[in-house]
């Protein structure tokens, strides 16, 4: 008994102690029965060709302000830069490395690019929010995050493209945001070109629409974080407008 005792207060202090960053990033997307291959950051082959815009790392983005938070470092247009033609109502799953965090929330976005998605500065695009999850169940510390539910699901996650999204070019923004480390936020945005077909007709309102550096900000209580303060609290607040279904 007293060496349970004492594991479970070890365990206890190391949750509470800093964490390194964690590294990872979207590298492969799949729509319905078609996957491309994401962009190589690292050992970069020359002369890529991918859907996903560039980034240059997998560490996080640790400022909500930075002005790469859009697409993440440096989220540029590749030369050969290619985009995914995909029917609106399909299922998008998006694929990490190895991910080795499981404390914090998962969202989707989506962005319309008026003068087509190659040529955008993707900092200047409103992003609305197609999909999140954050605390599904349990409380802070040791409950079931949206990133926990990635991990499980070989760290991957399936959205939907909502139905009745007027076609065009998109930009689609997955991001995942880790707050395992006291009030230190990791912020791991990825992006990829989309053009949406279909017959629909809807587009988001103004009060559904952000941007990025703008979205957040350090006094979000959901971004700036000591879970371990309130390790039993069983509420937590997602970051960003609410969830835009169509």
């Amino acid at each position: 008994m007293q060496l349970s005792l004492a594991f479970a207060s070890l365990a206890a202090v190391v949750l509470r102690l800093p964490q390194v960053s964690a590294h990872g990033g979207v590298l492969s997307y799949k729509f319905g029965d078609t996957t491309y291959q994401g962009f190589v950051p690292y050992n970069t082959p020359v002369g890529q060709s991918s859907i996903q815009r560039e980034w240059d790392t997998y560490n996080p983005i640790t400022d909500p302000t930075d002005a790469s938070l859009s697409c993440n470092i440096d989220g540029a247009t590749l030369t050969e830069q290619l985009s995914a033609t995909v029917a609106a109502g399909t299922q998008v799953t998006a694929y990490w490395n190895a991910w080795p965090h499981t404390i914090g929330p998962v969202m989707v976005y989506m962005a319309a690019c008026p003068s087509g998605c190659s040529n955008a500065d993707t900092s200047t695009l409103e992003f609305f929010k197609i999909d999140q999850a954050g605390l599904i169940s349990g409380n802070l510390v040791t409950g079931l995050w949206g990133m926990g539910e990635l991990v499980q699901n070989n760290n991957s996650w399936t959205s939907t493209i909502p139905a009745s999204l007027s076609p065009g070019e998109y930009m689609i923004r997955h991001e995942l945001l880790a707050i395992h480390t006291s009030d230190q936020p990791q912020f791991y945005p990825e992006c990829a070109q989309l053009i949406i077909t279909g017959s629909g007709t809807s587009t988001p309102s103004s009060s559904y629409l952000v941007t990025f550096p703008g979205a957040y900000s350090a006094s979000d209580p959901g971004v700036t974080i000591d879970i371990y303060a309130n390790e039993n609290e069983t509420n937590y607040t997602i970051p960003g407008p609410a969830v835009w279904s169509g």
